[in-house]
């Protein structure tokens, strides 16, 4: 499989979302806690930048009930889609190239 084009994406460059993309990238999914956790923010943050991200089509969110939990609440679990994986790629090339002084459209 080829490496995508070198494309900045300005929704992947907030800083908050290419740490969460970053999180996702070599994994198949991850709770939403352990995100949280992992980039020390507090949840609504998350679900904001999350949202931000779903609705781009760039993660999947999927709720489950956890048999480990007494009250009702789900797990989210969190997936960088293959449409965010090829912009993560594409975005991260873009920033490789501008790194090193390639120009970048």
């Amino acid at each position: 499989m080829s490496s995508p084009a070198p494309a900045f994406n300005e929704l992947i460059h907030a800083p908050l979302r290419l740490r969460i993309c970053g999180l996702l990238r070599s994994v198949d999914e991850l709770e939403f806690s352990v995100v949280r956790d992992a980039l020390a923010i507090d949840d609504a943050k998350l679900s904001k930048h999350l949202k931000v991200l779903a609705d781009a089509g760039l993660v999947s969110l999927r709720k489950e009930r956890s048999s480990a939990r007494t009250d009702s609440r789900r797990l989210t679990w969190v997936t960088l889609t293959p449409t965010g994986s090829t912009a993560l790629e594409a975005h991260l090339a873009a920033l490789a190239n501008i790194a090193v002084g390639v120009p970048v459209e």
